[in-house]
């Protein structure tokens, strides 16, 4: 995440990298209104479900920069910007809100070379996206994009890399590879892979981003609003992008926004925007906020997951939040 952000709202411990990971005994308190002091559930374009507060003895718990679901809407897989992976599964109660998590663990990253603990230069995990046999993760610092194999990635090195059609002295040390989504096959974009950067911008200010593969492939741009910057994404079904944003200032404190950009305006040479569709400030439940998805509930209605980086600061929290999208042109998934 952005070194002004870490600065001003770490101050504290980093986590213990050298730690191997293992089970993890995650404790779960409910987070019931969005509002505090109020009953409200509508903001914008999505409707508070339910959220959790997480902790844990394990001081390696912390620093989440993104969430994917498995297809059984239950088992996730997270990343961690420390060079860990976090995987659990989620609990909910009896009318379906959100309750806890169980089965979690926290296993170090296997890097290139088949070592651990790298160092947070080269294991700075941002982006995550799942396709196919394998997991995908973007990287800032070291900018990449490594393709780990699934099953297996939690004891394996990656078994490829990406090629990224921005040239790595464009991208910002620590504000690079931070968004990473997958397209839905049915797209223009047929399945492909597509990153954001999270504040590394060209000449007229706008984020630069990129289509890895496909028959899309190559560099696009991100129109910048407000001082906002990207944090996660994910395409819903119709093909349209989703992106999370955030802000932070010394006055107003953190902001988030969720942008709906059009899918067909993506491809290369583009300039993409979009309305913001959900928006709140620190007097909500919101933290650091910085990974993303959407699935599909029971009753049809897509929701979004959102997850909080702490920083390992005891001034933040670790969240996740899941709201319901209200919008009647969203099509039904295949």
């Amino acid at each position: 995440m952005a070194a002004v952000l870490a600065t001003l709202l770490a101050g504290c411990s980093s986590g213990d990298d050298g730690e191997k990971g293992g089970p993890a005994d995650i404790r779960a308190t409910v987070i019931s209104t969005f509002n505090p002091g109020s009953n409200e559930t509508r903001f914008g374009a999505l409707e508070f479900v339910g959220g959790l507060e997480l902790s844990s003895d394990n001081v390696l718990l912390g620093a989440i920069s993104a969430i994917r679901f498995r297809p059984d809407q239950r088992h996730f897989i997270s990343v961690l910007d420390t060079g860990h992976w976090l995987t659990g599964a989620i609990e909910r109660d009896q009318e379906g809100r959100l309750k806890g998590i169980s089965d979690a663990r926290i296993t170090p990253m296997i890097d290139r070379h088949g070592g651990t603990d790298a160092g947070k230069g080269d294991m700075d995990a941002e982006g995550l996206a799942l396709r196919g046999n394998h997991v995908l993760v973007s990287y800032e610092q070291y900018h990449r994009v490594d393709a780990y194999p699934d099953p297996g990635f939690e004891i394996s090195p990656p078994d490829g890399t990406m090629p990224i059609p921005i040239p790595r002295s464009e991208l910002r040390s620590n504000r690079s590879l931070e968004a990473l989504m997958i397209a839905p096959q049915s797209s223009p974009l047929a399945g492909s892979a597509v990153i954001v950067a999270e504040d590394s911008l060209d000449d007229q200010g706008n984020l630069l981003a990129a289509i890895l593969d496909g028959p899309l492939n190559g560099r696009f741009t991100v129109r910048r609003h407000g001082g906002f910057n990207v944090s996660d994404g994910v395409f819903l079904p119709d093909g349209d992008l989703l992106l999370l944003e955030r802000s932070f200032g010394l006055i107003h404190g953190l902001g988030v926004r969720v942008r709906r950009i059009a899918g067909a305006n993506i491809k290369p040479g583009a300039v993409v925007d979009g309305e913001a569709i959900f928006e709140a400030g620190p007097g909500e439940q919101i933290d650091n906020m910085e990974g993303l998805d959407v699935f599909r509930a029971a009753d049809g209605s897509l929701h979004l997951v959102m997850v909080s980086d702490d920083n390992h600061s005891i001034l933040q929290r670790s969240l996740m939040l899941e709201l319901k999208l209200h919008d009647d042109n969203i099509v039904s998934q295949n």
